[in-house]
C-alpha cells in the first residue's frame, strides 16, 4: 500500500510507523513518548476541526498536533506492532 502521513489515516485505522520527518526538539519529545519506527499506532479520535489528533500506541493514548502527525510516516501493511 505504501507510506502515508499519520494524519491521513482514518479514525480507528491502525498502521506501523516507518519514519519520522520532524527535526529538533519536537522529534526528540515524540521519540521519548514512544513514537518510533516499528511501533503500531491507531487513530482513536480527532478534535472537531481535525486538530489535535488522539492516537493509541504502546498501551496508552497520546494527543499530538496534526502538523506533527504530517511528519510521521506510516505504512498500513505490517506485522504485529509493539
Amino acid at each position: 500500500m505504501g507510506e502515508l502521513p499519520l494524519s491521513r489515516l482514518r479514525d480507528l485505522e491502525s498502521a506501523v510507523i516507518e519514519r519520522i520527518e520532524i527535526q529538533g526538539r519536537i522529534k526528540r519529545r515524540l521519540v521519548e513518548m514512544g513514537i518510533t519506527p516499528g511501533t503500531r499506532v491507531e487513530i482513536t479520535k480527532r478534535a472537531p476541526l481535525g486538530d489535535p489528533i488522539e492516537i493509541s500506541l504502546r498501551g496508552y493514548e497520546l494527543t499530538i498536533r496534526a502538523e506533527d502527525a504530517d511528519g510521521i510516516w506510516v505504512s498500513r501493511a505490517g506485522g504485529k506492532g509493539q
